[in-house]
């Protein structure tokens, strides 16, 4: 999708605009991830059961599902930036009501209505910020837009924690209007515009989108498929973890609620480090088929450690485990932003980013299910060590068919002329900076 206005040359100093929209995504994820894990914490302590602790997990989810296709097609059609001022206001209001309400049913309600602003976003973060960089510096825009983010999960259950156990449950959740708000000053500062028709590509002479843009579809590529079906079944098979956690630190290994949220910050600690590592990886493998086998790679190592978390005596030790499970699951958001950012036609790309979220959340609302049921009826160690085997009997059912869909020469699929992110030659950089980043949210451990 085209950011500039017809005829209108590109502002000066992309990466400005890349850094403020970063900025502003990273205070709205700090705010989600405040307001979801005091809640969390909330109906632990209140001695409400995983049922409760899934209800609120689902209500951040469903909405994204359900509004994906609407969220990609604004994302793709609408200004970026009044999209994103109007989201994040929207959303400290929200959140605003929820700090002054006290009742379990409508704090899921209004989760819900925060989630359906998220659902909107990200697909517009995600799919604006490849049109201000060039394809060579698409790996590294795993960096910015990821840290922040990142930066965000790490210090919104830190937060959480430490403000919950100080002041009760109201304090945190008014921190978390001033994140939605930083977001909104992001959209309001944002001088990139897109086209007046959305994006899209230039018109035929008889004004007609091409055909293959009319027919394009995630589904129909191989390897957004693969790559979609791929992360989606993982997080179906152990996205009950999600759910399990909480039960596994605080009552399994008897943390504090302090603790609890300084252990959450440290699997974010190990995104932002995975997110600038395998950057650098991504850029020198440069083949989407490559990308997605590596992903694959990635899922099933994070599995892998579950088993070993399952076993830990207490709840420092796991601060190493799950910083290398965010080391992970930062290079999967990485290489898959990468792919799904070359793949799909710049007029197209805010769909795509929905559809992958979309697809992903779907099967995490199976696993939250899941939780919320096995959790009452399975004791926790052997359950968190059963699902990482699960998600590995997922992976090596996968292998098989993802190595056949990367097989050859699937390559790098050509961006459009008229997309500004393909621009700039391969050994060229930008004034201004050299990194940005896209990244699914927490999307297996």
């Amino acid at each position: 999708m085209s950011f500039v206005s017809a005829g209108v040359a590109m502002p000066p100093g992309p990466w400005r605009a890349v850094y403020t929209v970063a900025a502003g995504r990273g205070f709205a994820v700090c705010a989600d991830f405040l307001v979801a894990t005091t809640l969390v914490l909330v109906l632990q302590s209140a001695g409400y059961g995983g049922l409760a602790v899934a209800a609120v997990l689902l209500a951040k989810v469903v909405p994204v599902v359900a509004l994906a296709p609407l969220a990609g097609r604004l994302a793709d059609r609408v200004d970026a930036g009044r999209l994103l001022l109007t989201l994040g206001l929207a959303q400290a209001g929200t959140a605003t009501v929820l700090a002054l309400v006290d009742h379990p049913v409508a704090w899921v309600a209004l989760v819900g209505l925060l989630s359906a602003g998220l659902a909107v976003s990200q697909p517009t973060i995600s799919a604006l910020i490849p049109g201000l960089v060039g394809r060579a510096d698409l790996p590294r825009a795993g960096a910015v837009n990821q840290t922040a983010g990142t930066i965000g999960m790490m210090t919104g259950p830190a937060l959480a924690g430490v403000l919950l156990g100080q002041f009760g449950r109201s304090t945190p959740l008014l921190v978390g209007v001033l994140g939605y708000l930083a977001l909104a000053g992001a959209g309001l500062a944002l001088r990139t515009r897109r086209s007046a028709v959305g994006g899209a590509a230039p018109a035929a002479a008889d004004g007609a989108r091409p055909a293959t843009a009319r027919a394009w579809s995630a589904w129909r590529d191989p390897l957004l498929r693969a790559i979609m079906i791929s992360i989606a079944a993982v997080v179906g098979g152990v996205g009950a973890i999600n759910v399990v956690h909480v039960f596994f630190v605080r009552e399994t290994l008897g943390a504090s609620e302090t603790m609890y949220g300084f252990i959450e910050a440290t699997e974010m600690a190990g995104l932002l480090v995975g997110a600038w590592i395998f950057a650098r990886v991504a850029r020198r493998i440069g083949d989407d088929g490559r990308l997605v086998r590596g992903v694959l790679l990635l899922l099933g190592g994070i599995c892998a450690l579950f088993p070993l978390a399952s076993v830990l005596g207490a709840a420092g030790w796991l601060i190493p485990v799950w910083v290398v499970a965010g080391s992970f699951n930062g290079g999967m958001n990485v290489f898959t932003g990468v792919v799904v950012a070359n793949r799909a036609p710049a007029q197209f790309r805010g769909r795509a980013f929905a559809t992958l979220g979309a697809t992903v959340q779907a099967a995490a609302v199976l696993g939250y299910l899941a939780g919320g049921v096995l959790v009452e009826l399975v004791p926790v160690r052997p359950l968190i060590a059963g699902l990482g085997v699960v998600g590995l009997l997922v992976v090596a059912g996968l292998a098989p068919a993802v190595f056949r869909a990367t097989r050859g020469p699937v390559g790098t699929a050509p961006l459009p002329a008229s997309d500004p992110a393909a621009g700039p030659g391969p050994d060229s950089e930008p004034a201004g900076g050299r990194d940005a980043g896209l990244a699914t949210s927490r999307a297996v451990s």
